[in-house]
């Protein structure tokens, strides 16, 4: 089994592109998948020069329904019209990204649900005894002080946006489990919490941004949450893979509290392989 970070916001194999936005490639036992598809089709460029033929991948996960996960799938369905893309059922209602004089769709391409490989997903779908996706988090640890200025259109009215078209990817092989966010924006202790009711056991690997990054300065209250959260994850005697939506400086507070136990991932880099 490997795992390859194909596109990331950070700069890591020099000759691969690097953007806002995440695509993992994995390749199990039986399977070949993506998770996500960055922002643009620079995912595609990067599979290219680091050897991994998208053509033969055979299931493609979207964590959730935001644009720098989502962006590149029309490029993917040009060059493998067969995997199915599973998505959660409200993946394709409409978010938007609201500040003081910002409105930005963050949403998916809607010409994506009109592709007939796109498989709707409820909150809970064992694929096959490799592949498990969950949702239905509802745990509110530490809420996430960035997901505020994120919104869902409905009616023509914006409203706070809860993250049920979020979704996590647990895969087995043998008798190691790990699971996979995209950002986790309901936060990665109350996504480990709905692991455990699952599983009853934690897992052994995670790979996820931590959506903990902000333009503005941490508060002291904010440095705390993090390093809280640092701890909570040291118990749970997971290996954490992070980077996307994180932020430099969680990153760093947290490292410092978690050592080894925490890895951050840049674009083009292999994460695991084994």
């Amino acid at each position: 089994m490997f795992i390859i970070n194909l596109v990331e916001d950070t700069k890591g194999n020099n000759e691969c592109l690097y953007e806002h936005g995440l695509s993992i490639y994995v390749e199990t036992e039986k399977h070949k998948l993506l998770v996500d598809c960055g922002a643009t089709d620079m995912f595609l460029h990067n599979a290219r020069l680091l050897g991994v033929d998208v053509g033969q991948v055979d299931t493609v996960i979207l964590s959730h329904g935001h644009y720098d996960h989502s962006g590149g799938i029309m490029d993917f369905a040009k060059v493998n019209s067969k995997a199915p893309i599973y998505m959660r059922e409200t993946a394709g209602e409409d978010y938007y990204h609201i500040a003081q004089n910002l409105e930005k769709y963050i949403g998916i391409d809607k010409e994506i649900l009109k592709l007939p490989q796109v498989v709707n997903v409820k909150e809970l779908l064992e694929i096959d005894e490799e592949l498990l996706l969950f949702s239905g988090i509802t745990g509110k640890k530490y809420p996430i002080k960035g997901n505020l200025v994120l919104k869902k259109k409905v009616n023509g009215v914006y409203v706070q946006d809860e993250f049920e078209h979020e979704q996590c990817l647990v895969i087995t092989q043998g008798e190691k489990h790990i699971l996979l966010s995209g950002c986790a924006h309901n936060g990665i202790l109350n996504i480990l919490d709905r692991y455990v009711e699952i599983f009853h056991a934690y897992p052994d690997i995670v790979i996820s941004g931590f959506h903990m990054a902000q333009k503005a300065d941490y508060t002291k209250e904010d440095e705390e949450n993090i390093r809280n959260i640092a701890k909570a994850l040291l118990e749970t005697k997971a290996e954490f893979y992070t980077g996307h939506c994180t932020g430099q400086k969680a990153y760093d507070i947290m490292k410092k509290i978690m050592g080894d136990r925490l890895k951050q991932i840049h674009s083009g880099e292999t994460l695991i392989g084994w």
